[in-house]
């Protein structure tokens, strides 16, 4: 998945989707909501002004103590608070009143995350981080990458658990899908969080919040399905089955906003991480690059399949560029060891092809140091895009999975890639399914780097786009989970 997933992806979605919401089982009824007693520490946040809570009387629960003289000059509680209180499990909800306020006292802000790939780890890791900033003892449990576990979240299952790709890999992994997915509402349940993120992926992650909210628990999407641009009428689902949807591109709250559902354009964490001018020099004096040669990245995915598919053929359009420009230095920013075995392999399936140097993990380091890029569609081409550099997009997926979402007419929109859809114009060459061959992927990026008057219009344009999503993404991501928890949206 990337962020925003691509076109055809979505329209995968659709079957996917269908096929896990066909397979849930009913769900139970409502559990009781925990008397809200006391305030929780979490609720001290700035702009929640009051003092510190005093404990419901377990023999009266309605019944309230004779209020101190600094009480009676504090304002009252918050109506927030009481909406901010998470469901509780059926065991708590049994224990006598006097015990359940008392240990939620102090308790922390709690947050069950699903991040489903490598790119919602990255959106996931710097949520955690920047919802820390506000609250710094809140607790993270869920699926996470290894981002999100550096940055403090418990992982009950890895994003690996959940990337698969395609109806063919989706069907053949439905089973364990569902699986888990009924697991992890059994875990969040007894857990209790006071909201739960799900982040991208979301056909797994929409029936998760469905079943959860129906629970009544608050359910937050970060980054928005592309229901713009396919199966609009979808939007009345994910209003049922969210409280909030953060946006990573801003004319996706208008829509949102056209059919009652509430959404807020939070901009894109990469945006604020990456720097508006990607220091060349340096990153390749940290990659150990000569300063004067000529580098041509190569992207061909952060999924095993992805690699399978298009390793190939990226491998022949660096053998394609090396027969014409033997000058130009390959480098290959891989996302996992497996990862970098599998591209490994696809190289020596290239009898002629160049060089490559294989490098793990540094793929915005190798993006700066890079002139031009050839890169599989996804989150990468963001990151291209905001290091600004000129790109040539590819996707390929399975045979049978193609042939689905052409038969059923899936996919409604003209382009795919990161910067065609958010320009609204063929930026850069995209190349899909059949038209992905080494020496066409290598003739488009030639042509790219030796147009000039394109390449100003390509750093014009990636400029604008950088600034529109440069807003802070994760700390307005954090402020909006946490007015959700507090009931202020």
């Amino acid at each position: 998945m990337s962020s925003p997933a691509t076109p055809a992806a979505a329209g995968l979605a659709t079957v996917a989707d269908f096929a896990l919401a066909s397979m849930q089982p009913t769900p139970t009824r409502p559990v009781s909501m925990q008397p809200p007693g006391t305030r929780p520490a979490f609720a001290q946040l700035p702009g929640a002004q009051s003092t510190a809570p005093q404990p419901v009387s377990a023999q009266s629960p309605d019944a309230q103590p004779a209020p101190s003289a600094q009480e009676e000059s504090a304002p009252l509680t918050p109506s927030w608070v009481a909406s901010a209180e998470p469901p509780s499990s059926p065991a708590a909800s049994a224990q006598p009143a006097s015990n359940s306020t008392s240990a939620s006292a102090n308790e922390p802000l709690r947050v069950g995350i699903v991040a489903g790939e490598l790119s919602g780890d990255i959106l996931g890791a710097a949520l955690i981080k920047a919802i820390r900033a506000q609250v710094p003892n809140a607790q993270f449990f869920g699926v996470a990458g290894p981002k999100m576990i550096a940055a403090g979240c418990e992982a009950w299952a890895t994003v690996e658990d959940l990337s698969v790709m395609g109806l063919a890999e989706v069907l053949r992994h439905l089973p364990r899908l569902l699986k888990l997915r009924s697991s992890l509402v059994d875990r969040f349940r007894v857990a209790r969080p006071h909201v739960f993120v799900g982040i991208d992926y979301p056909e797994f992650n929409l029936g998760l919040a469905k079943r959860l909210k129906r629970e009544g628990f608050k359910t937050v999407q970060y980054v928005s399905p592309q229901v713009w641009a396919w199966r609009q009428g979808r939007v009345r689902t994910i209003g049922e089955a969210c409280d909030l949807i953060l946006c990573l591109l801003p004319f996706e709250t208008d829509f949102y906003t056209r059919h009652g559902v509430r959404a807020v354009f939070v901009g894109h964490p990469l945006a604020d991480e990456i720097p508006l001018e990607v220091d060349r020099a340096a990153a390749r004096s940290a990659l150990a690059i000569d300063p004067a040669a000529s580098v041509v990245a190569l992207l061909p995915g952060s999924r095993m399949s992805e690699v399978e598919r298009l390793g190939v053929d990226f491998a022949t359009a660096a053998a394609w560029i090396a027969e014409r420009r033997p000058e130009i230095f390959f480098v290959a920013p891989m996302a996992s060891l497996r990862v970098r075995q599998s591209f490994e392999r696809k190289i020596a399936e290239v009898p002629n092809a160049p060089r490559i140097r294989i490098i793990d993990g540094e793929s915005q380091r190798v993006l700066a140091a890079a002139d031009a890029v050839i890169v599989a569609s996804g989150t990468a081409t963001l990151e291209t895009l905001l290091s600004r550099r000129p790109m040539v997009v590819a996707y390929r997926f399975a045979a049978f999975t193609a042939f689905v979402l052409r038969s059923l007419g899936l996919v409604k929109v003209q382009f795919f890639s990161q910067p065609n859809l958010l320009t609204g114009r063929r930026l850069v060459p995209e190349f899909l399914q059949e038209q992905v061959n080494g020496a066409d992927l290598g003739a488009a990026l030639l042509n790219e780097i030796a147009d000039p008057e394109h390449l100003a219009d390509l750093q014009r344009e990636f400029r604008t786009l950088h600034e529109t999503l440069r807003r802070g993404g994760a700390a307005l991501a954090a402020s909006a989970v946490l007015e959700c928890v507090r009931g202020t949206t």
